[in-house]
């Protein structure tokens, strides 16, 4: 059976569309810093397993639709999600063949270092405080990233989508 080309690509964009649509979601109380960076989990899934369809071009451009999203300044969102996919595109061969648990671990470190980029980024427009709070969305996309990586495998596997 033969995939159209274009049916991944959308199911790609829907994905990713639904992962804005969470960021975004209101959150009762103070469990808005709870909120892990679904954005980032989705990109980081589809450039593990379709490494040759979503590059840093899909990081850079969905990190400017989330900056624009957020409110955020222009830009770091882009440059926080374009490196961190650097990243994953090098590793992507080996990462593909680690056990959940070892992937969780790269996932974190990935969740991690945007989350570094985008406080250094505050901090220099004005100085800004590290409280415990920024740590939350790390660990909450770490945990996540299970569920994450068995719903998109599901999304991907019906058509095999390449």
């Amino acid at each position: 059976m033969k995939v159209n080309n274009n049916s991944g690509l959308i199911r790609i964009l829907v994905t990713l569309g639904l992962a804005m649509c969470l960021r975004i979601v209101p959150l009762p109380g103070n469990l808005a810093v709870f909120n892990p960076d679904w954005v980032l989990l989705a990109l980081i899934f589809w450039s593990l397993t379709l490494p040759e369809r979503v590059g840093i071009f899909h990081a850079w451009t969905f990190g400017l639709l989330t900056d624009v999203l957020t409110g955020r300044l222009l830009g770091q969102y882009a440059l926080a999600y374009a490196l961190v996919i650097y990243i994953c595109l090098n590793f992507h061969k080996r990462l593909r063949h680690f056990p959940l648990p070892q992937q969780g671990l790269f996932i974190f470190f990935c969740l991690l270092l945007s989350q570094l980029l985008l406080f250094f980024i505050k901090n220099i427009q004005h100085p800004a405080q590290l409280h415990a709070s920024f740590w939350l969305p790390v660990f909450t996309g770490t945990m996540v990233w299970p569920i994450v990586y068995g719903i998109l495998r599901f999304v991907r596997l019906p058509q095999r989508m390449r």
